[in-house]
C-alpha cells in the first residue's frame, strides 16, 4: 500500500531543498590571534602605549589647534602647512609635499616587511566661516570638523610621537599621508595612488567609524538628467508643456524602482533645477540621481532602469534628454578580501583590545574605496567616536581617542611587522 506524504511535510521537504546557505564568514586563525596578543604584550608596544597616556594634554591641545585652522575642501593649504611643519620637526620621517598639496611622511622600516599607508584627509566640508572655535564640555570636544577628519589627523601625529618615544622599529615602511579634497573631488587620493600606489601593500583610511571597520566600498554613480523643451510663458498655448512635467513623472517612477537592501544599495534624487522666474515654462528642467551599491551588477541595473525611465518620459512629450555624468565610481570590492591578512589581523586586534563584536562591513565610501579599486588591500576606520558629522555642532568623545591612537599604532605595527 502506497503511503501519501502529508502536505505540510512535503512543503518542508521542498523548502529545505530550496534553501541556499551562505559561505561561512572567515575568522582570524589561532596563529593570527597569537601574533596579535604577543605584539600587545611586547615591551616596545607597551612603552608606546604608555607614551600615549602620558601625552594626553599635548594631544588634546594639538587636536584643538588643528581643528581651529579653517580647511574648506580645496583651501586646506594652511592646515597642510602646519602639519608639514610638525612633521619636519620629527627626525624619524622623510617629509614631502606633492603637486596637489598632499603632505607625505615616510617612516622607514629596517627591511623585509610590507609597506603600510595610514591616511587621513586635511579638508572639511565647511566653507569659510567666520571663525572655527572649539570647546570642551562634559568630556567632549566640540567644533566644526573636529571629527571629520581632524581627530584622525591628530591620531596619526600622536601615533608617530609614541612610536618614536618608545623606539619602535618596524620591518616595513610606514607612510603617513595627509590628503586634500576628500570631501569634494578625491583629487588628493587619486593623485597619490596614480603616482605612488605601486609602493603600497596595505592601506588604512581613517575617516569615520569607531567600533568596527570596512573592507570594501560601495560603487557610486552620480548623474544629472536634463529634459530640454521649447519653454515659453505661463500663458502661452504653445508649446504646451514645461520640461518640469517629464521630470516630475520620471522622478515619481524612479522612486518605484525596487532597490535591494541586500546587497546594500541606494537610489536618491537629491537636486532639482528649472527656470529662474515663476511665470515661465522650463526649457531645461533637471534632477540629479545618486545610485549606490556594493554589487556592480546591481549598480548597473539601477542605472539602466533610471535612464530608460528618463528616456521614455522625454519621448512621451517630444523633448530631448541630456545626461551629464558627475562621477562614476565602480563598486570597490576585491574578491576574497574578507579573508585577507589585513582584515583578519585587524579583526583579531580589535577583539584583543576589547572590541568584542566589531561591525565589519563592505560599505565604505572614502579613500579606502579608491585604494581597493586599484587592487590595494585596504580598510577604513576611525580613531574615536563622534557625532553630528558635517554639522557646525560636531563633537567627539575625548577619552576614547587615546585608545583609538593605541589601536591604530598596534594595527600599523602588526601589518608592517615589529622588528627584532
Amino acid at each position: 500500500m502506497k503511503r501519501s506524504i502529508p502536505l505540510f511535510t512535503a512543503f518542508l521537504i521542498l523548502a529545505a531543498g530550496c534553501v541556499t546557505t551562505k559561505p561561512p564568514v572567515p575568522a582570524p586563525t589561532q596563529e593570527q590571534i597569537a601574533r596579535v596578543e604577543a605584539l600587545l604584550a611586547s615591551e616596545p608596544i607597551r612603552k608606546a602605549f604608555a607614551h600615549v597616556d602620558a601625552d594626553r594634554e599635548a594631544t588634546l591641545a594639538e587636536w584643538r589647534m588643528l581643528t581651529e585652522i579653517e580647511a574648506p575642501s580645496g583651501k586646506e593649504q594652511e592646515r597642510g602647512d602646519v602639519v608639514e611643519k610638525i612633521l619636519r620637526a620629527t627626525p624619524s620621517v622623510e617629509v614631502t609635499r606633492d603637486g596637489v598639496g598632499n603632505v607625505i611622511a615616510v617612516r622607514r622600516g629596517v627591511g623585509g616587511g610590507p609597506t603600510v599607508v595610514v591616511d587621513a584627509h586635511l579638508d572639511t566640508v565647511f566653507h569659510e566661516i567666520e571663525e572655527v572655535t572649539t570647546r570642551v564640555e562634559n568630556g567632549r570636544l566640540y567644533g566644526a570638523g573636529v571629527g571629520d577628519d581632524t581627530r584622525n589627523l591628530e591620531a596619526m601625529l600622536a601615533m608617530l610621537r609614541a612610536l618614536d618615544a618608545a623606539g619602535v622599529r618596524t620591518r616595513g615602511d610606514i607612510i603617513l599621508t595627509f590628503t586634500v579634497e576628500e570631501e569634494t573631488s578625491f583629487k588628493g587620493i587619486d593623485h597619490l595612488l596614480e603616482t605612488r600606489g605601486s609602493e603600497f601593500d596595505h592601506f588604512i583610511a581613517l575617516d569615520g567609524g569607531w567600533g568596527g571597520f570596512t573592507y570594501g566600498g560601495v560603487g557610486t554613480y552620480w548623474y544629472r538628467y536634463h529634459f530640454i523643451g521649447p519653454g515659453g510663458h505661463t500663458r502661452s498655448r504653445t508649446p504646451p508643456y514645461s520640461a518640469a512635467l517629464p521630470l516630475a513623472r520620471a522622478i515619481e517612477r524612479a522612486y518605484r524602482i525596487e532597490v535591494p537592501s541586500e546587497p546594500p544599495s541606494n537610489l536618491n534624487v537629491g537636486m532639482l533645477g528649472g527656470t529662474d522666474v515663476v511665470n515661465k515654462k522650463a526649457e531645461d528642467a533637471w534632477f540629479s540621481v545618486d545610485i549606490r551599491s556594493t554589487d556592480q551588477a546591481v549598480l548597473e541595473s539601477l542605472d539602466s532602469q533610471v535612464r530608460a525611465i528618463a528616456e521614455e518620459e522625454a519621448r512621451r512629450v517630444g523633448m530631448e534628454l541630456k545626461v551629464d555624468v558627475i562621477d562614476r565610481w565602480p563598486a570597490a570590492q576585491i574578491q576574497g578580501h574578507r579573508g585577507s591578512e589585513l582584515v583578519l589581523t585587524t579583526e583579531a586586534l580589535y577583539r584583543a583590545m576589547g572590541f568584542t563584536s566589531p561591525e565589519i562591513t563592505d560599505t565604505a565610501s572614502n579613500h579606502s574605496s579608491a585604494a581597493l579599486r586599484k587592487g590595494i588591500s585596504a580598510i577604513s576606520t576611525g580613531a574615536g567616536p563622534c557625532d553630528n558629522a558635517h554639522r557646525p555642532d560636531e563633537s567627539c568623545e575625548i577619552e576614547p581617542l587615546y585608545l583609538g591612537i593605541k589601536r591604530l599604532l598596534a594595527n600599523t605595527v602588526a601589518m608592517t611587522g615589529l622588528a627584532d
